[in-house]
């Protein structure tokens, strides 16, 4: 069986989904968020769990028999920093303990594009250095702190350590009015009616679709050997505002959108890692994961 914490999140729901289609069982675990998707009813084991708490989050293997983890469980920082980072640092350190006295085959853990920022190199990949810069967001802060962390927790244990940089996701279950992808809060406007602001067409960078995603995470821990710890996680190819705007167009008759000539594409993960080893192919192009997205929004709020 294999955990995910914080499994009823959007990366974590769309992971546990592409983990059951391969067949194998899987238990997620909830605190805040308790609603469990359409797509993962009746396939999952949901418990509810705050992973700060170590005597609890042990627990679970009295009940289950995990033999991988997948860390996803996070939140976001409010006005304390320190409290963030001591309820993420407790709550890593209790994964990590539960890994080491389980003896579980894997452990992966969710980390970011972000630890990239600072590399003029593009695409990003896993062989770069990580510069030495000022970070823009305590997430990104502690996701780069994360990677040392693990590997180094679980020297020696038998615990095949897996950092995940994860890509600029979005899809079904974000939050439509995110700060952190600006495609939800663009789309959501569109279905409200409103007419966004303009975009430049050549604007975009790194993008990768939910389900995409999900299905990434889950060829890492469904294969039989891994060669690496470090994976990105994401499409493989940028993302520009015109393929936003044209899916768009092309579903919704009539709608003309404005778009300003220009811009400047952002750089974005280089996946070659992970295909080499797992097989994975995106499934989604933008066209695809906008209409996608659309028709999932017609029955669901997030």
């Amino acid at each position: 069986m294999i955990l995910i914490t914080g499994g009823l999140g959007m990366i974590g729901a769309h992971t546990a989904r592409a983990l059951t289609d391969l067949g194998h069982e899987v238990v997620v675990t909830a605190h805040r968020r308790t609603g469990v998707p359409s797509f993962l009813e009746g396939r999952v084991t949901v418990e509810s769990l705050d992973v700060t708490d170590r005597d609890a989050f042990l627990a679970l293997a009295d009940r289950h028999d995990i033999g991988d983890i997948v860390h996803l469980a996070g939140s976001i920082p409010g006005d304390d920093p320190p409290g963030f980072f001591r309820a993420e640092t407790t709550a890593l350190l209790n994964a990590l303990d539960a890994a080491r006295v389980w003896g579980v085959r894997r452990f992966a853990v969710a980390g970011s594009l972000g630890v990239y920022i600072g590399q003029t190199v593009s695409p990003w990949h896993e062989e770069l250095a990580l510069p030495a810069v000022e970070l823009p967001h305590p997430i990104v802060a502690f996701k780069k702190a994360v990677e040392p962390i693990t590997t180094h927790a679980l020297a020696g244990s038998g615990v095949q350590p897996v950092v995940l940089r994860i890509g600029s996701v979005w899809g079904p279950l974000m939050d439509p009015e995110s700060p952190f992808n600006p495609i939800p809060p663009y789309i959501n406007a569109v279905l409200r009616g409103e007419r966004p602001p303009p975009l430049n067409a050549d604007d975009g960078g790194d993008s990768c679709y939910a389900p995409d995603a999900g299905r990434a995470i889950a060829s890492l821990m469904a294969a039989e050997t891994l060669r690496h710890t470090t994976y990105n996680v994401s499409r493989g190819r940028p993302f520009v505002h015109r393929e936003l705007v044209g899916a768009l167009e092309a579903i919704t008759p009539g709608l003309r959108l404005d778009l300003r000539p220009g811009g400047r594409t952002g750089p974005h993960l280089d996946i070659s890692r992970l295909v080499a080893e797992t097989g994975f192919e995106p499934g989604f192009d933008v066209a695809a994961a906008v209409a996608g997205y659309v028709a999932w929004r017609g029955n669901n709020p997030r």
